[in-house]
């Protein structure tokens, strides 16, 4: 088995592109939710709100015939991918084009408005707004392509569209390519562009917040008072090479991916499963060959539903007992396809500094979650060696990740 570790990432979100500026709006307690005014035009739509990407722009070196195939959410893919190669000093690399370098990587969709053409022709047999590339745009695996076209990666493609856990399971997938010597090295990630059909499918299933005046005040995991989740987008991207391969070539190494735990609830389409959930988090820890005692910190996938809290913690709690545990959909809202990636690159910001983001927005824990140790306020400073990231999607589809933290001495 191949040790796998993490040579570069990097993330686009609504709190900031860079671990700086992310982590100042953390520690101020500052959320991106914010009001959507044109939603308040729909009718039977409960929810206003929503935590949007503001200040992301096509990247000017760019060309035209490069982006043509890519909607927003390609794009956002393939900047982060960008930039995550760079830091892992391989966007230049023979690497990237003779094999050595594959891709997993995914969304809960592709770009969603070109439906609206394809809708146009089903409904009224209208062509028009169709082109070569709307498809391309639309489809679930947009973000693994149009990154593999891009950067001209000849390695395995690996294409994740498992709703909110398409960026774990990229990682995930790309690790155990890795692990099991099928690649040298993985671009592995997830992204989501925000539309009004994705609060929509939440909305119709009442799990939306609808504390529409007061977005500073909700998202709320945990609470007692929480309403339900807000949707938002961003991208993010793990460059994952095999550690022999990284020192070979002089990488960096930013943190080493040490489990990975996936499996199906087989229940219900929407309903969590606490048992399930237990079982991808020991999976992890199997793989790992960790004790449970080993977890410093908990990532929560957290995403403010009743239901889906309560499912989470109580599973945490069977497991771990009190350990620290935050989400931080609290500042995002839930980016879907891109929640598990970008999570994975803040659980190791956290884990090089020794410390756990807190909850916002968490006043007074629902009696009905597990009693674990919610961080809040502040945040937590504490000696950190093993964090753990999860996530949960529709389907019943549970994820687990492990990440360690790397010593200069030798992992």
């Amino acid at each position: 088995m191949k040790r796998v570790v993490v040579t570069g990432m990097s993330s686009i979100t609504a709190l900031g592109h860079d671990w700086i500026t992310f982590k100042q709006h953390l520690q101020e307690g500052k959320n991106a939710v914010r009001i959507m005014p044109e939603w308040h035009e729909i009718e039977e739509l409960n929810t206003c709100l929503a935590a949007p990407v503001t200040d992301f722009e096509k990247p000017a070196h760019y060309k035209r015939k490069q982006i043509r195939s890519m909607g927003r959410v390609a794009l956002m893919a393939t900047a982060a991918t960008e930039r995550a190669l760079t830091q892992a000093g391989l966007l230049d690399s023979d690497s990237l084009k003779n094999g050595d370098v594959g891709v997993a990587y995914g969304s809960s969709s592709g770009s969603t408005f070109p439906t609206v053409d394809f809708g146009n022709l089903l409904t009224n047999g209208d062509m028009r707004g169709i082109t070569a590339t709307s498809y391309i745009q639309m489809m679930a695996h947009t973000t693994a392509v149009n990154i593999g076209v891009f950067f001209g990666l000849q390695g395995r493609t690996v294409t994740t569209s498992s709703a909110c856990t398409s960026g774990s399971q990229g990682v995930g997938y790309a690790y155990e390519a890795i692990k099991f010597g099928r690649q040298k090295a993985m671009i592995a990630g997830g992204a989501e562009e925000l539309c009004i059909s994705g609060a929509a499918v939440f909305d119709t299933l009442y799990a939306t917040s609808t504390r529409n005046a007061e977005p500073h005040l909700t998202p709320r995991p945990f609470d007692i008072n929480r309403d339900g989740l807000v949707v938002g987008e961003g991208a993010g991207t793990l460059i994952l090479e095999e550690m022999e391969f990284a020192k070979a070539r002089g990488a960096n190494i930013l943190a080493e991916v040490v489990g990975f735990g996936t499996n199906s609830d087989g229940l219900h389409i929407t309903q969590p499963t606490a048992a399930t959930m237990e079982r991808a988090m020991r999976l992890a820890l199997e793989d790992a060959d960790l004790e449970p005692q080993q977890i410093d910190y908990i990532n929560a996938h957290g995403t403010a539903t009743e239901l889906g809290d309560i499912a989470e913690t109580n599973a945490s709690y069977t497991v771990f007992g009190a350990k620290p545990i935050s989400s931080l959909k609290s500042y995002l809202g839930h980016t879907l396809g891109a929640c598990g990636a970008i999570e994975a690159w803040a659980c190791i910001n956290m884990l090089h500094e020794n410390w756990c983001a807190p909850t916002l927005n968490l006043t007074s824990v629902d009696p009905k979650c597990a009693p674990l140790e919610y961080v809040s306020g502040a945040g937590k400073s504490a000696e950190l060696n093993y964090v753990m990231s999860n996530n949960f999607a529709f389907g019943g589809i549970n994820t687990s990740l492990i990440f360690k933290k790397w010593c200069d001495h030798g992992g």
